[in-house]
């Protein structure tokens, strides 16, 4: 069975072209998948069928995995058995009718408009960093790019003068507005910090580590890290707490879902609705707190 797990990857890598990524995950739960089928003493991939592939999942259940968990490792069993069927391996593919176990989709985690303004206040604009940090956080917030978008972007994306970035991602543009305080942080940035931070007069990036590279992904996730905690703000904030609570804060004062769905670069307004849903929830919660009846 290690023959066809290697010849499914191979498959998914260079017809599929997935990233490594992906493919680890693929990996990681197909061998899983084996590995018990060899406990049961299933040593040919033929001899599975429906009732073994429930059983499996039910074992996952058992050892406390997270619905998430077996829902994707049923995707990728699903998808090894679709690939064994096309290829005339085994004779019918035994998830064609088993139903994905319903994950419950939780709300992204957002900030208070207070909250936002006190981790914007942390930056000091008294060093090199200090500017940087400050534009970036700012820029983040005023416009709900992702951060892999934040740091990609090149000097050439910025226009301070109309005041909108651009974004690509593949094929796709879309351009951005920001605001006052955004363009006045990336304008101070760039005329007393950015500049020395650089080692090449050539670099593109807009903003940078203090080796003047451009700054990565985790560079930045250390950075909100830190101003989280010198913000003292109790919640879990990721690099994209910014995005999410720039879309609801949007919602909440009046800006439309398809407006918030071109600005964020969704495909889908599904994608786009989960942030009414939290609106909803958060209008709850004041008639609750301040209704006298409620």
């Amino acid at each position: 069975m290690e023959d066809l797990v290697l010849k499914f990857l191979t498959f998914l890598e260079k017809d599929k072209r997935l990233s490594l990524n992906t493919l680890q995950s693929y990996r990681r739960d197909i061998e899983q998948y084996i590995t018990y089928l060899s406990g049961i003493k299933i040593n040919n991939i033929a001899n599975t069928n429906k009732t073994t592939v429930i059983t499996y999942l039910m074992h996952l259940q058992k050892k406390g995995r997270a619905t998430s968990t077996i829902s994707r490792n049923l995707a990728s069993i699903r998808s090894f058995y679709q690939y064994l069927t096309k290829n005339g391996v085994i004779s019918g593919d035994p998830t064609e009718d088993l139903e994905s176990p319903k994950v419950e989709k939780k709300l992204p985690q957002i900030l208070s408009t207070k909250e936002v303004e006190l981790l914007l206040e942390q930056p000091k604009c008294d060093d090199l960093k200090g500017f940087r940090d400050k534009a970036m956080l700012e820029l983040l917030y005023a416009t709900g790019i992702r951060v892999s978008e934040l740091i990609c972007l090149n000097v050439s994306d910025v226009n301070l003068d109309m005041g909108f970035i651009k974004c690509n991602k593949g094929t796709r543009e879309r351009m951005i507005p920001i605001g006052s305080l955004s363009i006045q942080a990336i304008s101070e940035y760039m005329s007393k910090s950015r500049g020395l931070l650089i080692q090449r007069s050539d670099e593109k990036a807009l903003f940078v580590n203090v080796n003047g590279k451009r700054l990565t992904r985790q560079g930045f996730w250390k950075i909100i890290k830190q101003y989280k905690n010198l913000a003292k703000i109790n919640k879990d904030i990721t690099p994209h707490t910014l995005r999410h609570s720039f879309a609801a804060h949007l919602l909440e004062n009046g800006a439309d879902l398809r407006s918030i769905q071109e600005m964020l670069g969704h495909s889908d307004i599904s994608s786009t609705q989960v942030y009414a849903q939290i609106a909803k929830n958060r209008i709850k919660e004041v008639y609750k707190k301040t209704h006298p009846r409620a």
